[in-house]
């Protein structure tokens, strides 16, 4: 049945008066219901099956990606990232940014991407929770490395904005399908009777509740902030979470850890990009952009990576509810600002104490309020899709002046 079917079904539920309802459409209501059930128990069993499939695979000492038909193994070049590339099938097109460490010089260019490939190849299911790599499955209901999209069918009074009433039914069509032991933080839930426009009826599993996109910096809706994107592959939510406009979904990052590294390669650059006329053409303009880069390597003793988050967030997926950093975020990643005193100054105050203090204004009389929303602030950038590539992220910072919402 087409995904629209679904929001036509529900409206004519909601128009009938409330004594005819269930004598009108009850019957088709519950199957509607059952329906979505049944597909988030089979996507859920996709998930497990995939997983098992690429733990038999690292068992059994096969690469996952040599097995999959049609793709060259990866032995043959190194990019300019050091990263092991295989054939020119998996380079990009020419209009990618070229890559930091040809573009300026690193200190620890060296060391840069090398392991990124090689770390995340070398075991079939990171202690993240989210499968490496995989051969040999293919479904249209679940892609390894993606977040599923679970379905549940919920009425909803208000229309596209789902009142907490109905946030709740839906958790508990979640259990009436059996499968909330099986959810983990950062699957998404949508409910199928408000429409499929966007992100509308689109929720996030954080661990113990679904929870609303943010709306802050998008009017589609973009991830929240409870959830730490290092938790998840770069791609995780690609196409599962709609992102309008530049296709640049926001993110949040805490870079203070690295901010000696990102004070070190720091430099002001000029930089090519291209814009939309009112017409509809394209042209390239110059910009100034102040651009560093910092690497996220996985520890010595082979042990995951922790993330440090604040306490309103839900426990993760990690063992005792730790969050931990996603092999697919180890190498480089290169942080933009815009080319100016301030863009400067934005970046600096995300470093945390890196960088040399500098003057500033009287800060007296702040409310607490405003501090931790200037705090929340600093994590806030959008992955930019078109420069980033395997081993090698790119990240722009995300001011105040980009808000959609009023502070």
């Amino acid at each position: 049945m087409p995904a629209h079917q679904f929001s036509r079904y529900a409206e004519t539920y909601l128009q009938t008066p409330n004594r005819e309802r269930d004598r009108a459409h009850g019957a088709l209501i519950q199957s509607l219901q059952a329906a979505c059930r049944s597909y988030t128990r089979v996507v859920l069993r996709l998930r497990a099956q995939a997983e098992a499939d690429a733990r038999a695979m690292g068992a059994a000492g096969v690469s996952p990606m040599s097995a999959q038909r049609g793709l060259p193994s990866v032995k043959s070049t190194t990019s300019v990232n050091n990263v092991p590339a295989g054939k020119k099938t998996f380079s990009r097109s020419s209009s990618r940014a070229p890559s930091p460490t040809s573009s300026f010089a690193h200190s620890h260019s060296g060391h840069g991407i090398g392991f990124a490939y090689a770390h995340s190849r070398s075991g079939s299911v990171a202690a993240t929770g989210h499968p490496v790599a995989l051969a040999g499955f293919h479904s249209p209901l679940f892609r390894v490395r993606r977040a599923p999209l679970l379905q549940v069918f919920v009425p909803s009074p208000e229309g596209d904005w789902l009142s907490d009433t109905s946030v709740v039914e839906c958790e508990n069509e979640l259990r009436r399908a059996g499968v909330l032991h099986l959810l983990r933080p950062g699957d998404v839930v949508w409910d199928t009777a408000v429409g499929d426009e966007g992100n509308v009826g689109r929720m996030v599993w954080d661990g113990g509740y679904l929870i609303d996109l943010d709306y802050t910096y998008s009017r589609a809706g973009d991830l929240p902030k409870y959830l730490p994107t290092l938790a998840f592959p770069p791609s995780y939510f690609h196409r599962v979470v709609r992102t309008m406009g530049s296709g640049n979904p926001i993110c949040h990052i805490d870079i203070a850890p690295w901010g000696e590294e990102i004070a070190a390669n720091l430099q002001l650059l000029q930089d090519r990009m291209k814009t939309e006329t009112p017409q509809g053409g394209h042209h390239m303009v110059v910009r100034w952009v102040h651009r560093s880069s910092f690497t996220i390597r996985p520890s010595a003793s082979g042990k995951p990576l922790r993330i440090a988050v604040p306490r309103d967030v839900g426990p993760g997926p990690g063992s005792g509810g730790a969050w931990l950093v996603d092999p697919g975020w180890y190498g480089t990643v290169v942080v933009e600002a815009e080319g100016t005193n301030e863009g400067l100054a934005d970046l600096q105050a995300r470093c945390r104490g890196a960088f040399p203090p500098r003057a500033a204004g009287a800060i007296v009389g702040l409310s607490p309020e405003r501090v931790a929303r200037e705090e929340e602030q600093k994590s806030v950038f959008r992955i930019l899709r078109e420069k980033s590539r395997p081993g090698e992220i790119w990240i722009r910072t995300v001011t105040a002046k980009e808000r959609l919402l009023p502070p």
